[in-house]
């Protein structure tokens, strides 16, 4: 049942070589991995707004001309960082994979959970604005607000786990028809000025104060929301088609340009027209006032939902993209690397959707009250990665070396001030979640990584365990085959009972890439093992069918009345935390294998020891144990 309906919603597998059909260029990954960038427009400007009304009233109209100037600044210079990250990381992995090779592991996991804290929050925040806009032009939807937004996030949930090529397909048209919407509303809204349209003066009834620098910083900080998801290309290389850099620069470039033109001209716009965000969103109420309750109205409205909505679909490119990239640096858990039936990192879809609904859940959908904890993760990552950038041209110079640690460096001191600024003008507004969750996260990041480094030294071969195999045995009326992930001790444990009960053993290895294949035959045969070793292509990453297809085969030669015993090499953990960070593929193994009358299973465990024994054995401290893993 579950199957019938998993290939209803995602459709059927794909195989390995498939992969290079699901990428994009620069068509389809403009609107994919800008849409978050774009969107700030619909939010940006108000939130700056918010704050400089209260204050200063009427001047507020004015101010955010030298605020949004500010921000559109650090666009472009943010804009010429990541060209050069692109160059240089095309591999992805963004901020984590520059501050980790540049900075040292602690900067690269610091930037690495700063950056998936942001992803998260971008969900959350896209989606609930993207409602906030629509319950605003259809007020009877307001009741429906929080299931709106779940029903959302399941909908952009599910259209990321039917790949990378629908999904672009799906998310990538309404991207391009708010930009066109949005350019029709600035257009319309100052030819309509010209002809002598004179806007109702705004009912403000705040006090007016000083014009002050710590208000002017912190409306900056609210602006720079606008800001996030620009790291996103820079990120997702990998995803675009050959060649991706150049692929990846064009979109970065486009993005930059086309943000300077709709949040530049949005905001300028709202000086003229003088919209009060509180009376509701304020893309919503400047197309009132163009276009009246027309038909160009309802499509900024719901072009302006759309894309709110649909820009939370940059973070499920992004932030799967780059806990893939931490679970192959073992700081987050393996299974999040693995590729799911449409080759995209589906746990890491799964784990955003999941999280994002939750925040929904506990902040009610309330979009200033998340904004608080939205940029100051971001930065962070911006700060590490141009830092990183800057110390990489002082170390390895290079043609132009001057001018590129100039930009990297700057950048650098930028977004630093932005992320102090965030932090203390929004620390009351729930900045200080963030502040104390990115800590949490790296110490649970290094835990992991830590207890991984322990497993692997409990379970690493060396020459001198080939002796493990050497073993006299009886033979028993029986054929036995060990299923092998990997050549550990855990497979060789399994492999040596499997010699005490059967002369008729066979490893069996089910490799998803042929460099996997390659290196495990390289690893077998240092063992001068008499036990053959059978391997198999999977190219929908299926483990059991293969397993089975080989049993039924004529190369393997089974009789009627053999009994064939399947040995799973298992090992245990001692923490109950540490059982999430490995798969658990035995038990469905055993599960489906156990429905075969001629088949017994048996289950082959090494207990391994606590991760602290292991490390305190190596005499260095834990961040030398980190730095040389």
């Amino acid at each position: 049942m579950f199957e019938k309906l998993k290939r209803i919603l995602i459709g059927k597998p794909l195989p390995n070589e498939a992969e290079k059909t699901e990428k994009y260029g620069v068509l389809w990954g403009l609107p994919i991995l800008s849409s978050d960038a774009i969107s700030s427009v619909a939010y940006a400007g108000q939130e700056i707004l918010f704050v400089l009304l209260p204050a200063i009233g009427f001047l507020a109209f004015k101010e955010i001309q030298i605020v949004t100037s500010a921000i559109i600044i650090l666009l472009f210079i943010l804009m010429l960082s990541y060209r050069q990250t692109i160059d240089n990381y095309p591999n992805g992995g963004g901020a984590f994979i520059v501050a980790k090779d540049n900075l040292g592991v602690l900067a690269g996991i610091v930037a690495g959970a700063a950056l998936s804290v942001d992803y998260i929050l971008t969900v959350a925040v896209s989606i609930s604005s993207g409602v906030d806009q629509i319950v605003t032009a259809l007020e009877f939807l307001k009741p429906y607000k929080i299931a709106l937004c779940l029903f959302l996030v399941l909908f952009l949930m599910i259209g990321n786990l039917r790949g990378i090529r629908e999904s672009s397909r799906i998310f990538g048209i309404p991207a391009y028809a708010f930009m066109f919407s949005i350019l029709a509303l600035i257009i319309a809204g100052y030819v309509k000025l010209k002809m002598g349209y004179v806007p109702p003066e705004p009912k403000i009834n705040y006090p007016t104060h000083p014009v002050t620098l710590i208000l002017l910083l912190k409306a900056f900080g609210s602006g720079c929301t606008a800001l996030t998801g620009v790291e996103a290309v820079s990120n997702a290389v990998p995803n675009f088609k050959e060649p991706a850099t150049k692929h990846a620069k064009t979109v970065l470039l486009l993005l930059s340009l086309i943000i300077f033109v709709l949040f530049g001209g949005t905001t300028l716009l709202a000086t003229h027209y003088h919209v009060v965000p509180t009376e509701g969103a304020m893309l919503v109420l400047m197309a009132g006032q163009v276009f009246g309750k027309t038909f160009m109205y309802y499509v900024v409205a719901a072009t302006t939902f759309i894309i709110l909505v649909f820009a939370a679909n940059t973070a499920f490119s992004g932030f799967p993209m780059l806990v893939a990239v931490m679970a192959k640096e073992e700081f987050v858990p393996r299974q999040l690397s693995m590729k799911g039936d449409k080759l995209s990192y589906s746990n890491g879809i799964i784990i955003l959707a999941a999280v994002s609904a939750i925040l929904i859940l506990v902040f009610n959908g309330n979009v200033t009250a998340l904004i608080g904890l939205y940029a100051i993760g971001v930065f962070i990552s911006f700060t590490l990665s141009q830092l990183g950038m800057f110390v990489r041209w002082l170390k390895n110079k290079g043609s132009y070396w001057h001018i590129k640690a100039f930009i990297n460096g700057f950048g650098a001191l930028t977004t630093f001030v932005v992320v102090i600024i965030i932090a203390i003008t929004k620390f009351r507004e729930g900045a200080w979640i963030v502040v104390l969750l990115i800590p949490l996260l790296v110490f649970a990041m290094i835990k992991v990584k830590l207890h991984y480094i322990a497993v692997a030294d409990q379970l690493r071969v060396t020459p001198e365990d080939k002796e493990l195999l050497d073993v006299e045995h009886n033979i028993y009326r029986n054929r036995v085959i060990v299923p092998i992930e990997s050549l550990n001790k855990a497979s060789i444990r399994a492999l040596r009972f499997a010699k005490t009960i059967s002369d008729n053993v066979i490893a069996f290895n089910v490799s998803i890439n042929e460099e996997q294949a390659k290196k495990l035959r390289e690893r077998y045969k240092m063992l001068n093992c008499s036990i053959p070793l059978v391997i198999r292509y999977s190219p929908y990453r299926k483990i059991l069918e293969p397993l089975l297809e080989y049993i039924k085969s004529e190369e393997y030669n089974y009789q009627k009345g053999d009994m064939i015993t399947v040995i799973i090499p298992k090992f245990t953990v001692q923490r109950w935390w540490q059982k999430i960070l490995h798969n658990h593929t035995w038990l469905f193994i055993e599960k489906e294998l156990l429905k075969h009358k001629h088949i017994v299973v048996s289950v082959m465990p090494l207990q391994l020891k606590d991760d602290y024994v292991v490390l305190k054995k190596k005499n260095k401290p834990l961040w030398k144990v980190l730095e040389e893993d």
